[in-house]
């Protein structure tokens, strides 16, 4: 099994950090997971932004994960890429990049886990959580409730995925989470609009190495 960190830093397309600031602060803070998500950018910008990224990575020993954008594979220092169509053949995807690459995907019911696990995704983003400004979908809130009722169900048949809460989580909410069976956390907005990034990030480690397993 792939090495998978319990708090994930997502970038985003937001006015007052660029995404390579993002990354830097993120690392300062002691990151040691990226995921970039720019969906807003020509491939030539995209590698732009992503051999900076990955050299600031490689500085502090981070692992830097592409939000969908797989067919850069091989163009640039990337660990693996997040996966956000539910619907996408991961079978393919595996023998695309082949086993070393992480792949992650989202997942918002029982069935898009197993289907997830059953196809070779190394880690699950599942939400959404709650309201998200960064990430705006029309999918059902999960809230705590449907945690607490999925984490029992993929559980019981026996299916051993890290599956990480994602979708407007605020740092009180990391407990019951945790609680509820999940792996870890998948943040963003929390982080890049508080008062100060590095401080915000720092407390959600602590409180997801306090609160796990």
């Amino acid at each position: 099994m792939k090495y998978i960190e319990k708090l994930q830093y997502i970038t985003h397309d937001i006015p007052q950090l660029t995404h390579i600031e993002q990354v830097q602060l993120a690392c300062e803070a002691g990151a040691k997971w990226i995921q970039y998500r720019c969906l807003s950018k020509s491939d030539e910008a995209l590698l732009n932004d992503i051999h900076t990224i990955a050299e600031i990575c490689d500085d502090w020993g981070t692992t830097l994960i592409v939000t969908s954008h797989i067919h850069l594979n091989g163009k640039a220092d990337i660990q693996g890429f997040h996966i956000e169509d539910m619907d996408a053949d991961f079978v393919a995807l595996r023998k695309l990049v082949g086993n070393d690459i992480t792949l992650g995907g989202s997942a918002h019911t029982i069935e898009n886990m197993i289907r997830l696990a059953k196809e070779g995704a190394d880690y699950i983003g599942l939400g959404p959580f709650a309201t998200t400004n960064t990430k705006p979908n029309e999918f059902a809130l999960l809230g705590i409730e449907g945690y607490a009722s999925l984490m029992p169900q993929l559980e019981s048949l026996n299916i051993n995925i890290p599956i990480l809460a994602v979708g407007g989580i605020k740092i009180y909410d990391v407990e019951a989470l945790m609680q509820a069976g999940i792996y870890g956390v998948a943040i963003s907005e929390a982080i890049h609009s508080a008062d100060d990034f590095i401080e915000a990030y720092q407390d959600f480690y602590d409180a997801v190495k306090f609160n796990g397993t």
